[in-house]
């Protein structure tokens, strides 16, 4: 039997019907919070497991999950170690932590585990930014169970603010070895719950920017602020971990990346030239975009839409 976790419901966004969350026993026995939403449809069209970035709880795409389940899939959504209501790193609570990211593979490992009884097949990898960067490496340590993924602006290459990307590796990895990972990144810190539509530049839509700061402030467990360098550095090196391109020659999926024209915080260079290295690789980049696509503009999610639609097209039977 499953341990019961919550749900943060809003009058604007509230949980998907039908759906359960629980708590996953992680590496190292951390505890995770995930969530399955069954198909509104029989047979179903598979299973998207939906993997959010940094930061960001899994109550942030209940709008994506309607839109998925309304295609056809169940949906599994979690919080990665760390955020959400996930188990935190460190005492303090706003501060984005990591200690490498092995077990953030073994977490996924774990979740998917847990939950393959209950997911229809073929299984579908969503990904964003950070959880698109996780995902993809599952797929290149050998991950074989899903049949295509579409990666939403992936953290596969990040803007260091002018400084060389190999000077900021080497000063996350000295913070670190010096015993100084659980200090914040200078100038990069912030409380998500007085930040402000004008300088978080994520998103151009503000009722979806809107309804996501009320379910923060209905659950402040759910937030989460700036990164230590021990947050750097396992971003840095889970980056480098894909300068091996043969490695993603031996994806054999359809893997869609869509990226945003105005991403501040991922370089979209990089994700073009790891796409190419794929043999089913495909990249889409939606003009006028932020980075937080999912958020976005009706206009600019209806163009991540069409992308999606398109990829598991090939890998799928047509919506119930």
């Amino acid at each position: 039997m499953s341990d019961p976790a919550p749900l943060v419901s809003t009058p604007e966004a509230p949980a998907p019907e039908g759906g359960t969350a629980e708590w996953v026993l992680g590496a190292g026995g951390a505890r995770l919070r995930a969530a399955l939403f069954p198909a509104t449809v029989a047979p179903a069209r598979g299973s998207v497991v939906l993997s959010p970035g940094r930061t960001e709880p899994l109550e942030k795409y209940f709008e994506v999950i309607g839109e998925l389940r309304a295609r056809g899939f169940a949906v599994l959504v979690h919080d990665w170690r760390g955020q959400g209501l996930s188990q935190r790193l460190l005492p303090d609570r706003l501060k984005g932590h990591a200690t490498g990211y092995k077990d953030f593979l073994e977490d996924y490992r774990l979740l998917l585990l847990a939950f393959q009884a209950r997911l229809p097949q073929p299984w579908i990898a969503l990904g964003h930014s950070m959880g698109a960067c996780l995902v993809l490496l599952d797929l290149i340590k050998g991950e074989g169970r899903f049949a295509a993924a579409v990666l939403s602006a992936p953290m596969l290459g990040i803007s260091t603010a002018g400084v060389p990307e190999g000077l900021a590796r080497a000063a996350a990895w000295t913070m670190v070895a010096s015993g100084q990972g659980a200090s914040p990144v200078p100038g990069l810190g912030h409380d998500p719950l007085v930040d402000t539509f004008v300088e978080e530049g994520l998103t151009h839509d503000r009722a979806r920017y809107a309804r996501y700061k009320d379910q923060l402030r209905a659950c402040p467990d759910l937030a989460l602020g700036g990164p230590t360098w021990g947050w750097l550095d396992f971003a840095l090196s889970a980056i480098a971990a894909f300068g091996d391109r043969a490695a993603l020659v031996g994806i054999d999926i359809p893997v869609t990346v869509v990226a945003a024209q105005h991403d501040r915080l991922v370089l979209n260079s990089i994700a073009r030239q790891l796409v190419e290295a794929m043999p089913r690789g495909r990249y889409v980049e939606i003009a006028g975009a932020f980075h937080e696509i999912l958020v976005e503009t009706d206009d600019i999610r209806a163009q991540f839409w069409t992308a999606f639609d398109e990829t598991v097209a090939a890998v799928t039977s047509p919506r119930g």
